[in-house]
This record gives structure tokens, C-alpha cells and sequence, in this order.
């Protein structure tokens, strides 16, 4: 009986710190709730949250008069219906009279490309903003003094896949948590990464989720680096990240995949 009673003590502890670490998991919303509304708008923004992420990703764009253009691709071509703009080249008041919602839904149609300011204005007081920067660091002047104006300096994290703009985001705003994003070691080993990341005082890598292994996870906390990882819509292979300690998991369908961890955390 005391040797079921021990088996039993041992297999709740597990599982309560299972269900500890599954719960403790920060989800951010890729593009906003981009599974369910049109990507990177005001809509899959506010759903991201409603949903109950703790943070949303959203990427941005210089446009040609120095706005700031929330969008992933370098032109419209592919959420516009086809009208092709250049983001770069073209006025923001040209790419605002875009209609970008309808390709996913009809529901959100005459939804527009927002400006990184009204983004902004709909992070939560609890919740946090990723912004990716699509651009190098010629962003940064404007990225830097929307960022003062907003007020939410706090609640702001930065990615890139430009070396260059990560390292001089942080630089020039070291009070934002800045992660470098890796897809894969095509331009640099892990050990590289690492080594610019810890010398550039980045506070981590955020990378594609089948880069990290108990290998990585050992490395990067040998130099003291979180990791986040993208995009994950795959319940097991998020429980499993989880487990190995990531800091946050990026996904399409926030609300969705944290029902999922939270069904299999009471299992």
C-alpha cells in the first residue's frame, strides 16, 4: 500500500509540474489570430487578444513618407486582391486605400493596412506587442519615435531576421527585449548566433520550432539566452517545446492550441 500510496505522490507531483510548465507558456498570436481573420489587420489583432494571448505579432514596413505600415510582404499583392504596391515606393495614403480583408473572408471586408500607431492603441494593459521589423535599420529613426509617442514602451518586444536591425533596435532602445530570428544555420551556426546574440546583448533567439532540441535549449542557456520559437499549430509538438523550457510559443490559432495544452496539462 505505501509503495501505491509513494507511485501516486510521484505521478501527481509530475503532473502538476507538467501542468505548471504547459500553462506557464507565453502563446503569442502570429500575425494576430491570422488562422480565423485576415493577417496583420485591426481584426485579427483584437481577436489575438480576445483569445487570450499573451502577446501579438504583427510585422511592419516603411512606406515611402515614412509611415510605418503593418504588413508582412514587401509589396500588396498577395492580401490586396491582386493589386500589387510596392510598400517603399508607394505613399501611405495610396496603401490605406487598399481593402485587405476580403481575400480571407468576406465578413472582413474594407478591412485596411494599419499603421503601426493604431496597433499601438489596441495592446491591452497586461498583454504585450511583438513587432517584427521586415526591414533593415533604416526603419529604426521612426520605429524609435512611434515607440516614445505610444507610451507602452513596457509592453514591446522586437524580432527581426536582419542582424543589423535587431542589434541596432537594441542598441538604440535597450529597455525592449530584442530576439534575433533564425529559420535555419544556412548564414550562421548556432554557436555564431549565440556568440552575436550574448555580444550584441540581445535577450535571445526566436527561431523555427523544429531548430530546438535539448542541444539548443542546453546552449542557449549556457549563455544565458530565452528562446521563442514559430509557428507552431501543432498541439504535441507545443507540449513538447513546453517541456524543453522555450519562454513563448508563436502560433496561428492562439486560443485554439492553449485549449489544447491546457486539456492535455489535465490528462
Amino acid at each position: 500500500m505505501k509503495r501505491k500510496s509513494h507511485l501516486f505522490a510521484v505521478m501527481f507531483t509530475a503532473n502538476l509540474l507538467l501542468s505548471m510548465t504547459l500553462q506557464a507558456q507565453e502563446i503569442i498570436a502570429h500575425r494576430g489570430a491570422s488562422y480565423l481573420a485576415p493577417e496583420n489587420t485591426l481584426a485579427s489583432v483584437k481577436q489575438g487578444y480576445e483569445q487570450g494571448a499573451e502577446a501579438v505579432e504583427i510585422d511592419i514596413h516603411l512606406s515611402q513618407d515614412n509611415q510605418l505600415m503593418v504588413i508582412h510582404d514587401k509589396d500588396t499583392r498577395r492580401t490586396a486582391g491582386g493589386k500589387n504596391l510596392l510598400i517603399k515606393d508607394t505613399p501611405s495614403e495610396e496603401l490605406r486605400k487598399l481593402e485587405v480583408g476580403s481575400w480571407k473572408d468576406q465578413k472582413y471586408k474594407g478591412e485596411k493596412i494599419p499603421l503601426l500607431q493604431e496597433v499601438l492603441a489596441l495592446v491591452p494593459a497586461d498583454k504585450k506587442l511583438v513587432i517584427e521589423i521586415k526591414t533593415g535599420p533604416e526603419a529604426l529613426p521612426r520605429l524609435q519615435q512611434v515607440v516614445a509617442e505610444s507610451g507602452i514602451r513596457d509592453r514591446l518586444i522586437f524580432i527581426s531576421f536582419s542582424k543589423d536591425a535587431i542589434v541596432q533596435a537594441k542598441q538604440q532602445m535597450p529597455e525592449v527585449p530584442a530576439y534575433w530570428l533564425l529559420h535555419n544555420y544556412k548564414d550562421y551556426s548556432l554557436e555564431q548566433a549565440t556568440q552575436i546574440a550574448k555580444e550584441s546583448k540581445l535577450n535571445g533567439l526566436d527561431v523555427h520550432y523544429k531548430l530546438v532540441d535539448k542541444g539548443f535549449m542546453q546552449k542557449m542557456q549556457e549563455q544565458g539566452l530565452e528562446t521563442y520559437v514559430y509557428t507552431v499549430n501543432d498541439p504535441k509538438a507545443a507540449k513538447e517545446l513546453a517541456v524543453l523550457g522555450v519562454k513563448g510559443i508563436t502560433t496561428d490559432r492562439p486560443g485554439w492550441l492553449r485549449e489544447q495544452m491546457d486539456r492535455s496539462a489535465q490528462q
